[in-house]
């Protein structure tokens, strides 16, 4: 069953290898979040040297995205902001950004089997 949502903001967050995860599970259990993705990508840093842009010099890097609730969002980008450690040297960046339509699915309740 589909059902219009209240607006919706997506928070996306690129990240070192390996951090990705930990920060969904974080996101899955603490808010009980089902809208968390994880997948992976290669670049270079802003900072990295020009000696080191040739091809094969890329390192591997964690992308989560998450859709929330807008008007929860600012207070949950913060929250990623630190738990990811975002702050730190080489920690990784984050933006937000508004979803133009969203749409919550569930399941009926089935009787169960047996």
């Amino acid at each position: 069953m589909m059902q219009p949502t209240e607006p919706q903001k997506v928070i996306t967050c690129i990240l070192p290898k390996g951090k990705a995860m930990p920060l969904a599970r974080f996101l899955i259990k603490e808010y009980g979040f089902t809208t968390v993705d994880v997948h992976y990508a290669r670049g270079v840093g802003r900072i990295t040297p020009l000696r080191h842009r040739g091809i094969g010099e890329t390192s591997e890097r964690d992308v989560l995205t998450v859709a929330v609730p807008a008007a929860e969002a600012d207070d949950l980008f913060e929250t990623i902001f630190n738990v990811a450690e975002i702050g730190r040297p080489h920690g990784g960046l984050m933006f937000m950004h508004a979803l133009m339509a969203a749409t919550a699915f569930s399941l009926p309740e089935l009787p169960e089997e047996g």
